[in-house]
């Protein structure tokens, strides 16, 4: 194989090894008589991405040898980071390189990368390859019931309020309405994260097809490569997606290229995050146990039905107070073999309100102490309310 890129088109060239850069960690290079295809696929198989050039790309495009059998050609599989450091600094190679070539040397083994630049300076790199199989993705975008189709500018502009950190997002479709928002796994500390969605009319987008209602939460990562590439362009993206565990797929066509990152979604009840609530509150899973195991189970019971018969007194700062006359007259009904010695931080998770945390312990001689976060009250000099 022998290819030669000249002037900008050297710079798109890069652009698409920085895009498949987000995907996986090694570069498949297929040429082929319709032209020259790379792709790059993470460890995991669920990110895939291909980045397809004609041969009107190039100034000069030979896919292989030719014999009897026909012209012959080979895939090529390339670490990732090797070609990468070549196409690093895009700005440089739009300034000095001129021309380049690259060529698949079948006796060694080697694909050569030769840069041109001014003032007659030549660069050649050598790159070990490895023969392997045609890598391709089994996706039916046609059968998707709902599609998207807008400039990358609008895309962009919907990203770019997301943190570079943030992994994973959740783009929802209704008949009104297109909306991107975070996605936080249920284990995380929400108070520590900022929830953010953006919702779009859908006469914002150049074809809006809607099939049906869809919540489908994907990788962000992988995404940014592409939208970068056809904002560099000015090319519109299209999107095409059905139901949760099933992939989406974002595409890009020109007259002399096309771009496809397929990206796999989370299944079901799994792509729903804190700024996605369920509709029933009680089929939220628990991350903390209310119970403590084992046979303090029915002692735990018996000491957390005693704040269910006080009586509730307002309090100037929204905190609960309890009436101290009421679990007085508790007092001579508690037995001293069955006091609750469940520690404190296992009753603080059964409260359901942060803000009035209540923990009930014994002190001799078989006394009861209330703690809140206000104040302290022993219940045997029981204070004068208000």
């Amino acid at each position: 194989m022998n290819c030669v890129v000249e002037g900008n088109c050297v710079k798109a060239f890069g652009k698409a090894i920085h895009a498949l850069s987000r995907i996986g960690d090694e570069l498949w290079l297929d040429p082929s008589v319709k032209g020259l295809a790379l792709r790059s696929m993470n460890s995991a198989h669920s990110a895939y991405a291909c980045f397809f050039f004609s041969p009107l790309f190039f100034q000069h495009y030979s896919p292989g040898s030719v014999s009897e059998q026909g012209t012959e050609t080979m895939t090529c599989k390339l670490v990732m980071k090797s070609v990468l450091s070549l196409f690093r600094c895009l700005a440089s190679i739009e300034r000095t390189v001129e021309r380049c070539q690259i060529s698949v040397g079948t006796p060694k083994d080697r694909v050569m990368i030769q840069f041109f630049c001014r003032h007659g300076i030549t660069k050649t790199h050598n790159l070990y390859f490895q023969e392997s199989e045609a890598l391709q993705a089994v996706f039916a975008s046609h059968l998707c019931p709902n599609v998207l189709k807008a400039p990358a500018r609008l895309f962009g502009d919907m990203v770019m309020h997301f943190p570079v950190s943030q992994e994973e997002i959740t783009l929802s479709m209704s008949p009104l309405s297109v909306s991107l928002k975070n996605y936080y796994e249920g284990g995380d500390d929400h108070m520590k994260t900022i929830c953010t969605e953006m919702s779009l009319h859908p006469d914002e987008f150049d074809y809006f097809q809607f099939g049906g209602d869809s919540d489908i939460t994907f990788c962000l990562k992988e995404l940014r490569g592409l939208l970068s590439f056809a904002e560099s362009h000015s090319l519109p993206v299209l999107v095409h997606f059905g139901t949760p565990g099933k992939p989406v797929c974002f595409s890009v066509e020109d007259m002399v290229l096309e771009a496809t990152v397929v990206l796999a979604t989370l299944i079901g009840s799994e792509s729903r995050g804190p700024s996605q609530p369920t509709e029933t509150p009680a089929q939220t899973p628990l991350r903390c146990a209310v119970i403590p195991v084992g046979s303090r189970k029915a002692d735990s019971d018996k000491s957390l039905d005693i704040p269910a018969m006080t009586e509730m007194v307002a309090s100037s700062q929204g905190s609960p107070i309890f009436n101290p006359d009421v679990m007085m007259q508790l007092l001579p009904h508690i037995d001293d073999s069955h006091i609750l010695d469940v520690p404190a931080e296992a009753c603080a998770s059964a409260t359901t309100t942060p803000a009035s945390s209540m923990v009930t312990i014994t002190t001799p001689p078989c006394c009861f102490v209330i703690f809140t976060e206000k104040s302290i009250w022993p219940l045997f000099a029981p204070p004068r309310l208000p």
